[in-house]
This record gives structure tokens, C-alpha cells and sequence, in this order.
């Protein structure tokens, strides 16, 4: 298996107020080709502060894997169709790993929809 150094990839994290919203946003991200995959992860605890005071909330976690060309559109559509005033949404770039992942995360994160 050959590793690659890329910096063509990113994670996005986003987290969710439900299970079934992350779901919604998961597969219209993935229907509109711009996730090749996304992963949701249950049973988290956010404590964090807003409007001056300290909170805490059960959410579900959007682990996002895409592409940066497509990166700009993926943002703009995440913070219209989240629900929360001020949604998560942070990238990680992904600095390597297989090949033949990564071609496949840039294959199915080209922007287009996928047909079916």
C-alpha cells in the first residue's frame, strides 16, 4: 500500500443538535458529490459558552471527508442548511495516507452529482 503526502484533502467537522439531522445533511453533502464520505458519531457531550453563559448539550458529530476545491461551496450550503445561529464547521487538512483512499476521497468529492 503507498503512502502519499497530499494537501488536495480535508476533514470537516460539524456538529449536530440530532441524529437525524446529521443524516440530512450527511447524505445531501454526499448525494451532491461533495463528501465521499461522511461518518456520524453519537453520544457527544459539547459544554461550551454563548450568549455569556456556560452550556451543555447531547450532540451528534458530522465527520466530513472532502476535497478543497469543493471546500467554499461545502461551507457556504453547511452554515444556510444548519439549524444552530453560529453551526460548527471547522477543516483539518489531511497532510497524507493510502493512495488509493485518497484518490477515491478526490474521485467522489468532485463537486457533481452522482448519478444513480
Amino acid at each position: 500500500m503507498q503512502f502519499v503526502v497530499t494537501s488536495d484533502t480535508l476533514i470537516m467537522l460539524c456538529s449536530c443538535p440530532s441524529h437525524a439531522i446529521a443524516r440530512q445533511l450527511a447524505e445531501q453533502m454526499v448525494a451532491e458529490g461533495w463528501s465521499a464520505c461522511v461518518q456520524i458519531v453519537p453520544g457527544i457531550t459539547s459544554i461550551y459558552q454563548w450568549q455569556g453563559k456556560v452550556c451543555q448539550e447531547s450532540e451528534v458529530l458530522l465527520v466530513i471527508k472532502t476535497a478543497t476545491d469543493v471546500i467554499t461551496t461545502l461551507t457556504q450550503w453547511l452554515i444556510e442548511a444548519h439549524p444552530y445561529d453560529v453551526p460548527e464547521v471547522i477543516t483539518i487538512p489531511i497532510s497524507g495516507g493510502s493512495q488509493m483512499y485518497l484518490d477515491w476521497l478526490l474521485s467522489n468529492s468532485a463537486g457533481v452529482k452522482q448519478s444513480g
